[in-house]
């Protein structure tokens, strides 16, 4: 029954994999906590799509391990040049506090995007506040990131 299971979700998987159009990538995040994620978003259709995002931080005093999870809206200004704002919510383990390591919060995120058409490239550069209601970290925060994916 178990590998009934397991071969019934990898051929989902697979099959929701081939409908959409996938990205990979990295995120260079600065403010006010900088660092990098690796970044990969899911398009459901021509104006929605998920990102994920696991990010990382090794400051000289504290450190973060980050999954943010963002649903996005997209529109285009011109075929190429498009914008997108999204909702979501991260969790994250942080070292160098004394009190919980776990943090969880919520977010929201606006930018835009260029995408190439000679080659399967996008550049993003988008804008990112977050609200960590659990942790050492609660309060405010706040991002700005570059970002570049390769198509899938």
């Amino acid at each position: 029954m178990k590998k009934v299971l397991l071969i019934l979700v990898a051929v989902l998987g697979l099959a929701f994999a081939a409908n959409a159009q996938n990205w990979i990538g990295i995120r260079g995040v600065f403010g006010s906590s900088s660092g990098a994620e690796l970044s990969w978003q899911h398009g459901f259709n021509a104006n929605n799509r998920l990102e994920l995002d696991l990010g990382w931080n090794t400051h000289k005093s504290y450190g973060y391990y980050n999954l943010s999870a963002v649903y996005q809206w997209t529109g285009g200004f011109t075929q190429n040049f498009g914008w997108f704002a999204g909702i979501g919510a991260n969790a994250g383990f942080w070292n160098g506090y004394e009190e919980s390591n776990l943090g969880l919060g919520f977010l929201a995120q606006a930018g835009l995007e260029y995408n190439f058409q000679a080659i399967p490239f996008q550049i993003t550069l988008d804008a990112r506040p977050q609200w960590d209601v659990l942790g050492a970290a609660s309060g405010f925060g706040y991002g700005i990131a570059l970002g570049i994916r390769y198509r899938f």
